[in-house]
């Protein structure tokens, strides 16, 4: 193969190299020194100066226009903007309420953590007025059940213990064998249940508030707090020390890990603190695990520890001045930057091995060091230049992007790879000179286990060929069928509190956080386009402020009325209990009384409505006795005393809700209480309409619809939903803008190198190559692009025009052809390089952060396919055809290079 005419045209890139190597090694120990004093007062500027943006806002342009409706919503209702969700959970409404209460009372005390608490359900407004928010038949159905239910229930609160509970139960169950109709199941059910729970050591109070609205009582229940913290962006953590704070209040208030109500926080702020932390986990362990696996791929590359010592040292030093130019020019890592390190890593360290396989190879071949060093810094600067040309267009085609977060990273690694040039040609030589000049001489025959291996693909082309054909159709097949992922919450660690506490929330369409909003001038406009949207069949429901005054108000008020008529002054007594043997024999007797009621109904009536409820609760006294037989006196007043509280702890609360419920009077938009009314409407006016989703927004496309359905009735619309998609389109739109100026400039920029198209061509197949197969690969991998892989495919470029570049660039220059070409030093530094990358990004699989695991899977493939494009494909692709592996005049220019 016959080089084209331009091989001098490298010459003074060549000398220039050449001479800067041998001036590095001959001044190598003040070389050092001078790198030792950058480097450590780089580390301390870095240290004082470098800060963390974790505002994800930030990512994108500010003048697209899903952030410009976002930005004038935020302006509007500033209470909306970077909130956390406290969820208090309890076995029954009252103790979360009672819950709720006591931290917000404790929360809005802390000024100096907390903007606003809001709860929003647990308010004395709502308390007196939640009648008026039932419908009228469930209102008519309340209002009897209370009324038939009113003996009942004055009897417990004159005197609330558990032998006048049983005894009200047994009057009860005897009314029913006479025949008369009464609702006792939920009653019955809730007892049985209550005591069941208390002898299987998991207690759990019974809910009066229930009982009296008739419903069976659920497995727990839940009061959310709406909180703004005080974020402080000049941490790492911005809500650290507001969360430590909210976590330490709901202890102080009786919310502890031993309690039966239990705190989880969530909500925006919550979910951006829980990702950050799952990603510098994952980055912090794939760094230390990296560094281990590299050491060990450099150990098989270099056989000497000097050697690896210099391609360590010279990624520290890379990192130490490529952090130090980020706060410089930058001032800031964000959440997309902040993995230059990792990116660093993989094409630093491809720079060093290079120039030093380079530099053993020409020592192996018995040349001085000094013409060592001339020979490998000439051949190596002139090889790097172009790939740092090429790899810098790779990195800056994101600047002029709306991706502002990966505009950052371009500037920061584009420029890291011009610093880890000068690196690697200053520091790599210096340490030379300290380190032995003499390495053990190459077998005979020259030919390397990689070398070997790949001669397969030389000897066996056609085939080659024909593979490479085949799996190109195939992969082109499947390119329609490559996603992206717009939902954030797939990012995220899935096993952390905030995103499994954020998918229950999802989980209730009603009252699901991951809603549209938008905003309407006045009270007319937004009762008109509420109106529109309710009727989109991609809508299931929209809340207003009016949503917010009830309908039927007089009708309701008499139901009312009629209810605090027939429920009468009921006062609980607040004597003091008493506890003693002669007590816990009163209440064994009227829990007796009670069994043989059961007994007796269920023997009358077995086919009896209630006779199931019955014969559970009959099942639940049985276990009772059981164990009060089997215990001592202390034991035995104990357990009865704990199941006393278990069935009457919450008639107190239950009592004085109902009570101030009889209260209510008529109100109109104007009596809305101000923390409720100023979340709804602005104070210029504007009303919020909260638009909730009909589907299940986690699938893409029922996103994609919803979003457009509400647009097109509300283009200023904004929300989760909307930000989701249009910031993935959004980022989309830059990579593919990205890539196709990398693409451009980096076909420029080769023509100018190569001053060929037919080689510059050769040196981008191998590019197209592996970048349509891992396309491929994600779609049967299952591993959609996101927000956070993606950011793999201008490394994956960068590595991808490395590598095939070495390989033109060594056979034109050395006149080599395949056969040569894959035994030679060039081809070990591919394959070792790219081990050393692979490493890297494949310890990134093991991180918690799924969007830091995708990009880990991403980098992995991709690059697997990088190396199988560069050392097998395009050998094939260069190789002579009138020459064969074995051939003698092969051995004459292997002896020449």
């Amino acid at each position: 193969m016959t080089p084209p005419p331009h091989a001098s045209s490298h010459s003074r890139t060549y000398e220039l190299f050449a001479h800067w190597s041998v001036i590095s090694y001959r001044y190598g120990g003040w070389v050092l020194l001078i790198a030792l004093l950058v480097a450590a007062g780089c580390g301390i500027y870095v240290s004082r100066h470098l800060g963390m943006n974790t505002d994800t806002t930030d990512m994108l342009s500010e003048h697209l226009p899903f952030r410009v409706n976002m930005k004038h919503y935020n302006k509007t209702f500033p209470q909306d903007v970077d909130t956390m969700l406290a969820v208090l959970e309890a076995p029954t409404p009252e103790q979360a309420q009672i819950a709720t209460k006591r931290l917000v009372t404790r929360l809005k005390q802390d000024t100096l953590n907390f903007h606003d608490i809001y709860p929003p359900k647990v308010d004395d407004f709502f308390s007196r007025n939640a009648l008026l928010y039932e419908s009228i038949p469930e209102l008519e159905r309340i209002t009897d059940r209370l009324a038939a239910a009113q003996p009942l229930i004055a009897h417990i609160a004159r005197d609330p213990s558990l032998q006048a509970l049983a005894a009200v139960i047994s009057g009860a169950v005897e009314e029913l064998r006479k025949g008369r109709t009464m609702e006792l199941r939920p009653v019955l059910a809730g007892v049985s249940a209550t005591v069941d729970a208390r002898l299987a050591g998991s207690p759990r109070e019974l809910s009066w508030q229930t009982l009296f609205q008739g419903e069976p009582q659920k497995r727990k229940y839940q009061e959310l707090i709406v909180i703004k913290p005080r974020l402080d962006y000049s941490q790492l953590f911005p809500a650290e020390q507001s969360i430590s704070a909210l976590r330490a209040a709901a202890r102080e208030t009786g919310v502890t890990d031993d309690s039966p109500v239990r705190l989880r926080i969530t909500g925006e702020v919550a979910l951006a603190d829980d990702e950050l932390n799952s990603s510098l986990r994952g980055m912090e362990f794939a760094g230390v695990l990296t560094f281990v696996l590299v050491g060990v791929v450099l150990y098989f590359a270099m056989r000497t520890g000097g050697l690896i010592l210099n391609v360590l040292v010279c990624l520290t030093m890379g990192l130490i001045l490529t952090a130090a130019f980020a706060t410089a020019v930058v001032g800031h890592l964000n959440l997309i930057s902040i993995a230059f390190a990792v990116l660093y890593i993989g094409l630093g360290a491809d720079f060093a091995i290079h120039f030093l396989l380079r530099y053993r190879e020409v020592l192996e071949g018995r040349a001085l060091p000094a013409e060592a060093m001339r020979m490998s810094g000439g051949d190596a600067g002139a090889a790097l230049t172009a790939c740092t040309i090429t790899n810098a267009i790779g990195f800056y085609a994101f600047i002029p992007t709306d991706y502002k977060g990966v505009a950052e990273l371009g500037i920061i690694s584009g420029t890291g790879m011009i610093i880890s040039l000068l690196v690697t040609l200053t520091i790599g030589p210096a340490l030379l000179r300290f380190l032995p000049k003499r390495f053990p001489t190459k077998s005979v025959n020259g030919k390397s286990p990689v070398g070997k291996v790949l001669e397969l693909s030389l000897r066996w082309h056609k085939l080659t060929y024909a593979v490479t054909l085949a799996a190109s159709i195939a992969a082109l097949a499947m390119l329609p069928q490559v996603r992206f992922d717009y939902n954030l919450l797939n990012m995220q660690d899935q096993n952390g509190e905030a995103i499994k506490t954020f998918r229950e929330l999802l989980s209730e369409p009603d009252h699901s956080p991951w809603h549209a909003f938008t905003l309407a001038k006045d009270r007319n406009e937004a009762a008109h386009l509420a109106q529109r949207l309710a009727e989109l069949p991609e809508v299931n429901k929209v809340v207003t402020l009016l949503d917010f005054v009830p309908k039927d108000q007089d009708e309701k008020l008499m139901l009312i009325e009629e209810m605090a008529l027939t429920m009468g002054p009921i006062t609980l007594s607040t004597g003091k209990r008493v506890a003693g043997e002669h007590i816990s024999a009163q209440q064994r007797k009227a829990l007796n009384e009670l069994a043989a009621s059961l007994d007796q109904l269920i023997a009358d009536h077995p086919h009896h409505p209630a006779a199931e409820a019955a014969r559970a609760l009959r099942v639940s006294l049985g276990k009772l006795f059981a164990q009060l037989d089997a215990a001592n006196p202390a034991e035995r007043n104990n357990l009865l005393r704990s199941v006393e509280e278990d069935l009457l702890a919450t008639l107190p609360t239950a009592l004085e809700n109902l009570r101030a419920a009889t209260n209510a009077a008529p109100f109109g938009e104007q009596d809305l209480p101000e923390s409720l009314s100023q979340r709804w409407r602005s104070q210029s006016g504007e009303y919020r309409l909260a638009i909730y989703p009909a589907e299940d927004l986690n699938d893409n496309e029922a996103l994609r619809r919803f979003v457009h359905a509400v647009q097109r009735v509300a283009p200023n619309a904004t929300g989760a939903p909307m930000v989701s998609l249009e910031a993935g389109e959004a980022v989309v739109q830059a990579f593919i803008q990205a890539f196709l100026l990398a693409l451009a400039g980096i076909i420029v920029a080769l023509l100018i190198v190569l001053r060929s198209f037919k080689y510059a061509l050769l040196v981008l197949i191998p590019l197209l190559l592996s970048s349509l197969f891992t396309a491929a690969f994600t779609v049967l991998l299952g591993v959609p692009f996101n927000f956070a892989n993606i950011i793999a495919l201008p490394l994956l470029l960068g590595l991808g025009i490395d590598s095939s570049l070495h390989m033109v660039h060594r056979s034109l220059n050395n006149e080599l052809v395949s056969e040569v070409l894959i035994h030679t030093s060039t081809a070990r530094a591919i394959f070792y390089s790219a081990l050393t990358a692979l490493v890297d990004f494949a310890s990134l699989m093991l991180s918690s952060h799924q969007g830091t695991a995708s990009m880990g899977i991403l980098l992995t493939v991709g690059l697997t396919f990088t190396l199988i494009c560069t050392l097998v494909i395009l050998p094939v692709l260069l190789r002579a055809p009138t020459r064969s592996i074995g051939a003698g005049n092969s051995e004459e220019a292997r002896s020449r290079s």
